[in-house]
């Protein structure tokens, strides 16, 4: 099914050094490429098959899928892995062999801090359009979020977050164990795991981050004490504030998604929902690179947001700096489900504008950017809750 409408072009003015630039947003043509989504949890992109394309795979409700590019055909990967439903899903080549390997979380319950939680590996067939053998490896309860990470050996490591420490009531007691999975030579052998983190609480999602050019992925974490960059030193992981209530940050209750970009003087910057499932889209900036110590800049660019639970950052207008994409699954009286980007007007990144995506048509569950067909204009893939779709936004670049 094709919603056929167009969002009109946007052209808005940025300052420089070197004066006033024109900025122009995309366009964007949705398609639907599944309206028979349960739940919709999670998004992974990555090449299952190897023939050169991004394919979508997504975490549902019962099932975990996959849609093959171009004609996005549907395609079961595993089902039932527990009694209780999938929640995430990470996809990534992590042998060189040009096909993505896949890890799912499910058994997900977060009432349940205890018993919950499930990872798997999923092995893949010779034809990867047939099902997959689930591998079960060790977990924490509430498993929720987990990717594939470049370690600092050069190694691919399974990252999990669990929402809730063990035993957990009300974001209260331990702390949430984020653990590293090291592959052995035979999946079926048990994972050796590190702990990455054990301090944190009611922590929500996380990215990959390359921080300071440095072998191997930093991670960004996002939760109830703040917004936390853990970066390997000396075979320890250290964990440094970049925002939060537990350093003293105004206003901040907490954060649910975060992702990272730069603003057009290259100034780092990141995008959070606050709180968690919450109501603001928010902006971090960089301080400068002669102050390491203090917290980044809090702007609050979005108030309305209505279960926010999405957040992706890129560049789509392909004007040297990051577009914000913020998703939301909830609405109120007079307002609609949906989908919006975000963009900075100025190089200081302190003031932003914003305009509709999708109005009514997405439940935004999880979303991400990827270039679907090559020609070099990031796309924007969201999955969708009461929506029970997929739906792709391909951007047609400026008009």
């Amino acid at each position: 099914m094709m919603h056929r409408f167009l969002l009109s072009t946007l052209v808005v003015g940025f300052v420089t050094c070197a004066g006033i630039a024109e900025v122009k947003m995309p366009s964007f043509r949705p398609q639907e490429i599944d309206g028979r989504v349960e739940i919709g949890y999670g998004l992974a992109i990555a090449d299952v098959d190897g023939d050169g394309r991004l394919d979508i795979l997504l975490a549902d409700k019962r099932q975990i899928v996959w849609y093959s590019n171009p004609d996005w055909t549907r395609h079961l990967i595993a089902e039932n892995l527990t009694a209780l439903d999938n929640v995430c899903v990470a996809a990534s080549d992590i042998d060189g062999d040009g096909k993505a390997e896949v890890a799912v979380g499910a058994g997900w319950n977060p009432n349940d801090t205890v018993k919950s939680g499930a990872v798997f590996y999923l092995q893949p067939p010779v034809n990867r359009r047939e099902r997959w053998t689930p591998i079960e490896l060790p977990k924490e309860p509430t498993v929720h979020r987990m990717r594939w990470m470049k370690s600092t050996s050069g190694a691919s490591q399974l990252v999990v977050l669990p929402l809730h420490g063990r035993g957990n009531q009300g974001g209260n007691g331990e702390g949430v164990r984020m653990l590293a999975y090291s592959v052995p030579k035979d999946v079926r052998q048990p994972w050796p795991t590190e702990v990455v983190d054990a301090s944190l609480h009611m922590t929500h999602n996380f990215e990959l981050v390359d921080w300071n050019s440095k072998r191997g992925d930093e991670l960004l974490v996002a939760g109830k004490e703040g917004v936390f960059l853990l970066d390997l030193h000396n075979g320890s992981w250290i964990r440094k504030a970049l925002g939060g209530n537990s350093q003293g940050q105004v206003d901040f209750i907490g954060a649910g998604e975060v992702r990272s970009g730069v603003v057009m003087n290259g100034r780092r910057f990141l995008a959070t929902v606050e709180p968690m499932h919450g109501n603001q889209a928010c902006i971090y900036l960089e301080p400068p690179s002669n102050n390491t110590t203090s917290l980044w800049e809090r702007v609050v660019i979005d108030k309305d947001l209505v279960d926010g639970h999405a957040v992706a950052c890129g560049d789509l207008a392909a004007q040297g700096q990051s577009q914000v994409v913020v998703g939301w699954r909830g609405k109120k009286q007079g307002d609609s489900i949906g989908l919006k980007l975000y963009w900075s007007e100025d190089a200081s990144g302190r003031a932003w504008k914003s305009v509709a995506i999708d109005s009514g048509k997405m439940a935004c569950e999880d979303v991400a950017l990827a270039d679907l067909n090559g020609d070099g204009k990031l796309d924007i893939i969201a999955s969708g809750r009461s929506t029970k779709n997929v739906m792709i936004y391909w951007n047609e670049g400026a008009r």
